[in-house]
């Protein structure tokens, strides 16, 4: 991903300060399901054992037939009793949210993973007032035990990947409205980086809670050339491994059909689908053109596969709307922590399921990531990175 050179822009010359290749291992292809804003709730598996301790309350028991001796499953923390308040495991900083200066960061086990959950009740309000007892998690249809939860507005490191092609032209300003809309309605402590890109992504701001810079980026227009989307999301991903913040999000707007990438649909979904990778949210603002088929499936595709939106506006003022939308999303997630009974070190990709249930709700929807890929190893490209970073002041 090259960085622009802001002195040349409104010109066709740029200033060649470094290049990154962004390459991705081809992963599972998934059948996107139709738009992710009628996220179907997720039923419980239905080979559970309903006697594991790791289930919730809530959860139907079978009929006991037998007084059995107390024992600690074996899945409890050290440390820990059953039944004992998870977000802080006596001894250690397991599951705690910590602030320095203007950084927050979850502190957690290596071995541990964190998913962002949002929850909808059946007229896709958002439900912000659940407890940890109203949620079960599954990783490969096995329970898992929560060590740590929470629903917070904490800071966020955000990416914000815009299509530059030449279709843009046209709805770049409403765009650009719809930006400076999401930053302002965002914590005011989230850093946002800028990708602007056609034929290759260009960083055109990096991180920054600065909104006239983030504005000057984003009204960089150049629309010209094709539509590299999936290399635009595998490098502006890869980047956004060196944000300060723990929770990321990527939010990407194109009009039309990847038709210059060198990644795939597949390696762009791969990329971003570790435990740690972001939640994408999309917004396609496409023709109703059969054509534009393709385009609608690849951008469900990498948002329902991380626990985010699609969104397909009627018009240009939609969009506006969607953004404060998409912020008040972020704004309102779950924090939900869990150490898997299969160890990380045993890698492989891994199935997940959130659940939840509450006594005042009816047909709780919960969206979150689908799975990630375990042990996974850093990439080096992420430092590589770092030397191309733009000189912005802070």
């Amino acid at each position: 991903m090259r960085l622009r050179n802001k002195k040349l822009f409104g010109t066709v010359f740029f200033m060649l300060l470094g290049a990154t290749s962004f390459w991705g291992t081809q992963g599972p292809t998934t059948t996107p399901q139709q738009n992710q804003q009628r996220v179907q709730a997720t039923p419980l598996p239905t080979d559970i054992d309903p006697s594991d301790p790791a289930l919730p309350a809530w959860v139907p028991k079978p009929a006991a037939t037998a007084a059995k001796p107390t024992a600690t499953p074996a899945n409890v923390p050290p440390g820990q009793q059953p039944g004992q308040q998870t977000g802080q495991i006596p001894g250690s900083e397991v599951g705690a949210v910590t602030k320095n200066g203007d950084r927050y960061t979850f502190r957690s086990q290596v071995n541990e993973v964190t998913l962002s959950a949002v929850v909808l009740d059946s007229r896709r309000h958002l439900v912000t007032n659940l407890a940890e007892t109203n949620f079960a998690v599954y990783e490969d249809n096995q329970p898992q035990k929560i060590t740590f939860f929470r629903r917070q507005d904490i800071p966020v490191s955000i990416g914000i990947v815009v299509d530059n092609s030449g279709s843009m032209r046209t709805k770049r300003n409403a765009v650009a409205k719809a930006v400076v809309n999401l930053v302002q309605s965002s914590n005011a402590r989230d850093e946002v980086f800028i990708v602007n890109f056609n034929d290759e992504p260009f960083l055109d701001q990096d991180f920054t809670n600065k909104v006239d810079l983030l504005k000057e980026a984003v009204d960089r227009v150049d629309s010209r050339g094709g539509t590299a989307l999936y290399d635009a999301v595998v490098a502006s991903a890869d980047h956004l491994k060196s944000g300060k913040l723990e929770k990321k999000v990527l939010l990407v707007v194109t009009d039309g059909e990847d038709n210059e990438s060198r990644d795939s649909l597949e390696q762009a979904i791969r990329a971003v689908q570790n435990d740690n990778g972001p939640t994408i949210y999309t917004i396609g603002i496409l023709s109703e053109e059969g054509k534009q088929r393709r385009a609608k499936r690849a951008l469900e595709s990498l948002s329902v596969q991380t626990g985010g939106v699609a969104f397909f506006p009627k018009n240009l003022q939609e969009v506006d709307e969607i953004s404060r939308d998409v912020a008040r999303d972020i704004r309102n997630q779950y924090a939900i922590t869990y150490k898997p009974t299969n160890p990380r070190s045993n890698g492989g990709y891994r199935t997940v399921k959130v659940v939840a249930h509450s006594s005042g709700y009816k047909d709780l929807q919960v969206r979150t990531r689908s799975g990630y890929f375990a042990n996974e190893p850093a990439k080096t490209a992420a430092n590589d990175s770092s030397s191309n970073k733009q000189e912005t002041s802070k």
